[in-house]
């Protein structure tokens, strides 16, 4: 089976990775794809918002299935590109079609399918322009810290947590009066704020049957002890302690049951992946947000956890034969530390070059934002690797991603050295 991955950061070397291992798989083409994913498969230098040029590509290498990494084709449409051509509509996409994947792309629409279908989630209301002092007023009826979300795409830079009521209002109207995050916070969800602990439940469905992947908690802040601003991800941990037997069960009734059943209610066209961001309060969860791909840098622990062959759980997604697919999960604990550029999530240099990736052992680099310079392995990114390593505890694994963290070095390297910080005492609970 030939594959194209679109994609270039730490998730889609990941997954390349993974696909790599299986015997079913023909040629593995990742575009762009960085200095990692080139060892996997080939690199194509293709902007992936052009679909045509994705189509050229797909029909003049016999490509059998395309695995959509980033959330913005899908957005734009890529899924309904290729069910509308008659070159391309046999070629599955592992993606949902557009109407699906405005979950991602408007915090208002999954809000209301959220509420529709019964899903837990936050109380909240919308605002923009024309309704700005009645969002003062929402803003007043609501105890801090007060959550304020972009509606549209912003790099993931889209939502504030605020405890002043007053500095609330002054956000808001920047946001919406200023555009403070452009076309993004035209409109803006205002929130409650969900009290508990933050995980990711990452689901795959086929439309009718899902599996759910391993669970696993990022860490967004720039700083130790979640301090500073927010970052892409600073790390992860799979799985997460609180996460047991019983609370996923809760998950899997309350939550992934009823947004299946949703996605068939209101006839979207879905195939691919379900990022469900939920706060566990006390023992109950309820939903922050959805994706509609795999979060990063959580697919760098909840992939190398999955055993069986990962083609073949592609393949049956892209098939609707899902429901017959076995997912073996290696029991172990996965930890990932990502090494970002100097001055990220600022500004930062690219070009650094890149020493000591070929002396780690006890754990798998994921490049996130490196590219090829004649021989030199070069920073290109704010995010540089992401160091995988196994343990039997989160510290085991998380002292092996420690180890190698220091193996590797770059001008301005930088890392959390607390990753897991408020898991690493817990048992571990599959």
């Amino acid at each position: 089976m030939n594959i194209l991955l679109l994609g270039s950061g730490g998730r889609e070397h990941a997954l390349a990775w993974k696909l790599a291992q299986s015997d079913k798989l023909g040629n593995l083409y990742i575009a762009p794809g960085n200095a990692g994913t080139s060892a996997c498969g080939e690199n194509l230098a293709l902007d992936i918002s052009n679909f045509d040029a994705i189509k050229n590509e797909v029909l003049s290498r016999s490509v059998d299935l395309v695995i959509v990494g980033p959330e913005a084709p899908l957005v734009e449409g890529i899924s309904d590109y290729f069910a509308n051509d008659s070159n391309l509509k046999s070629v599955p996409v592992i993606g949902p079609k557009k109407v699906g994947a405005t979950l991602e792309g408007s915090k208002q629409f999954a809000k209301e399918f959220m509420f529709r279908h019964g899903v837990p989630t936050a109380k909240y209301q919308s605002f923009n322009k024309s309704n700005l002092h009645e969002g003062y007023a929402f803003l007043g009826t609501l105890q801090p810290p007060y959550v304020l979300k972009a509606d549209g795409l912003a790099a993931g830079k889209g939502v504030l947590i605020l405890d002043d009521l007053e500095e609330a209002k002054t956000e808001l109207r920047s946001m919406i009066a200023d555009k403070k995050f452009g076309e993004a916070s035209e409109n803006v969800v205002v929130e409650e704020f969900l009290k508990g602990i933050e995980l990711s439940v990452f689901v795959l469905t086929d439309g009718e049957s899902y599996k759910i992947l391993p669970s696993a908690k990022d860490y967004k802040r720039i700083g130790e002890g979640d301090t500073g601003l927010n970052t892409g991800g600073m790390g992860a941990i799979s799985p997460v302690p609180f996460a047991d037997s019983n609370f996923m069960q809760k998950v899997e009734e309350q939550v992934v049951k009823p947004t299946i059943e949703g996605f068939k209610k209101d006839g979207f066209d879905y195939k691919g992946f379900v990022f469900i961001g939920l706060m566990n309060d006390n023992g109950n969860p309820s939903v922050v947000e959805y994706n509609v791909r795999m979060g990063d840098p959580e697919t760098e622990v909840v992939i190398p956890r999955i055993k069986s062959d990962l083609v073949e759980m592609f393949r049956a997604c892209g098939k609707g034969t899902l429901a017959g697919y076995h997912l073996e999960i290696d029991e172990r604990t996965a930890a990932t530390v990502m090494l970002v550029s100097g001055g990220y999530p600022k500004s930062y240099e690219k070009g650094k070059v890149i020493k000591g990736i070929d002396s780690v052992t006890q754990s798998t680099p994921f490049h996130a934002g490196t590219a090829e310079q004649g021989a030199d392995i070069v920073t290109s990114g704010g995010r540089v690797l992401a160091l995988t390593s196994f343990g039997n505890t989160i510290k085991e694994a998380l002292d092996k991603s420690f180890i190698s963290a220091e193996l590797v070095d770059f001008e301005g390297k930088y890392y959390r050295a607390d990753i897991g910080f408020d898991l690493v005492n817990e048992s571990t609970v599959v």
